[in-house]
């Protein structure tokens, strides 16, 4: 199947072609017909498989197509009435849409704003004051501007839900639906999540009318065009095994991920000072450090970028080879996004995960989500692991039968405990006596 068989027009056409986008993927295929028959969608996609043009086109299309609605006392609006609004849960989601409807509609004479928190709001509501056609928010920075009176939602023709299950997450569903109580009820809606929990299909049977449902690619799957391995080390050698990986690799942009901000940090000071021109991504940064970073990372200046889960979803950069998981996600959903950053658009990744021995149920929880056995690290072409990589998973050590000492065990839960810690101290002591005397 090709653009023109969607339906879309000479100018969006043409914005394709600029992009280099030459046939559309499955969700494209199912979506932009279905949006521009003004139908309702539920749509079950992970990140890169190329949904935001799946709805950015099909808007575009419609809006240009058709003139604004009337106000309610029948006379039109002086100024351009919000005609379409999308909700994303993070800021960079809500830049990188907002960037692909000016790549789409760059022929088009329709206006697009992003807002978002973190920023000073006052250049957005003078923005929002000239009129725009197009709104992309966060939904705690939309309440603000509605609070303060400069922004109306009541025209909105076209309600876009994007990352849905991310935004439950985040706890926006409070937000969401105080929003949902401002705009028209005969609209268009759409809503796409890379999961369907309970509480998102919940949501869509109340705000979407006779959706046509489409699932392309569901979350358990990983792009057959990324390579997964498994790095099997302690967690005091992961910085050294990093600078190892990043060291003895050939690498275009590598996306390291941690578990926790702090984590972030340290990573990238850690590489600083090892030479490696590195950058933090996560919520504690404010928006002009996360926008320079990220900046950074696109135009290549920046190689490496560590980021927490905020990047997992929504980070649209070409041509980032490595994922690294430096610290696995409790999450086996949340791998899959991870990885998927990586692969993207037909081209080949590499995914690498540091598994520590407590990450042990978590990566075969991944694999049983994944159906697919991480290939140990030694198997990575052009890579030699250093010494401070075990490739194989330590065995578990047996239970002991007793507590060793032919005393009565302790009657005491806390004293128990105790007991037990100070027998793991000796037992660790002892090995590492031993082998010192060995060496």
């Amino acid at each position: 199947m090709t653009f023109e068989e969607l339906r879309l027009v000479k100018p969006l056409l043409d914005a394709v072609r600029d992009a280099g986008y030459k046939t559309p993927t499955p969700i494209q295929q199912r979506v932009i017909p279905t949006v521009l028959d003004e139908r309702d969608v539920l749509a079950c996609a992970q990140t890169g498989t190329g949904k935001t043009a799946a709805f950015a086109l099909p808007i575009l299309q419609r809006l240009a197509e058709s003139r604004p609605p009337r106000r309610k006392d029948g006379q039109r609006s002086r100024r351009r009435p919000i005609r379409t609004l999308v909700l994303a849960p993070t800021r960079e989601l809500a830049i990188q849409i907002s960037e692909s409807f000016s790549t789409y509609g760059q022929f088009s004479k329709l206006r697009h704003l992003a807002v978002f928190g973190g920023v000073n709001k006052n250049p957005q509501a003078r923005s929002l004051r000239a009129g725009v056609d197009i709104l992309v928010a966060t939904p705690g920075r939309l309440l603000d501007h509605m609070a303060d009176g400069v922004v109306k939602i009541d025209t909105i023709e076209i309600l876009v839900l994007d990352e849905a299950d991310r935004m439950l997450d985040m706890g926006f569903m409070p937000d969401i639906r105080r929003i949902m109580k401002h705009v028209p009820k005969r609209r268009q809606t759409l809503l796409l999540s890379a999961t369907m929990p309970a509480p998102i299909r919940e949501l869509a049977h109340q705000i979407l009318n006779r959706p046509v449902s489409v699932e392309v690619t569901p979350v358990s799957s990983a792009a057959e065009t990324v390579e997964q391995f498994a790095f099997h080390v302690e967690k005091n050698d992961k910085p050294a095994l990093l600078a190892s990986v990043l060291d003895n690799t050939a690498y275009s942009r590598a996306l390291v991920f941690t578990r926790t901000k702090y984590g972030a940090d340290k990573v990238v000071r850690h590489l600083t000072r090892g030479g490696v021109e590195a950058a933090a991504i996560h919520g504690n940064k404010s928006q002009n450090a996360r926008t320079r970073a990220l900046a950074g990372f696109k135009s290549g200046k920046i190689p490496v970028l560590v980021a927490t889960d905020i990047a997992a979803r929504g980070l649209d950069v070409d041509d980032i080879s490595h994922v690294i998981n430096y610290d696995l996600t409790n999450e086996p959903e949340t791998y899959v996004h991870r990885i998927g950053r990586t692969g993207r658009a037909g081209a080949t990744g590499t995914a690498l995960s540091f598994v520590s021995r407590d990450d042990h149920g978590t990566l075969r929880a991944i694999e049983r989500l994944t159906k697919n056995q991480l290939q140990p690290a030694d198997d990575m072409p052009g890579y030699t692991a250093p010494e401070v990589a075990v490739h194989a998973p330590a065995p578990k050590a047996a239970k002991p039968s007793g507590n060793g000492s032919g005393r009565k065990r302790s009657t005491s839960r806390n004293s128990g405990r105790k007991n037990t810690r100070r027998r793991y101290r000796r037992g660790r002591g002892g090995q590492r006596k031993a082998s010192q005397t060995s060496n």
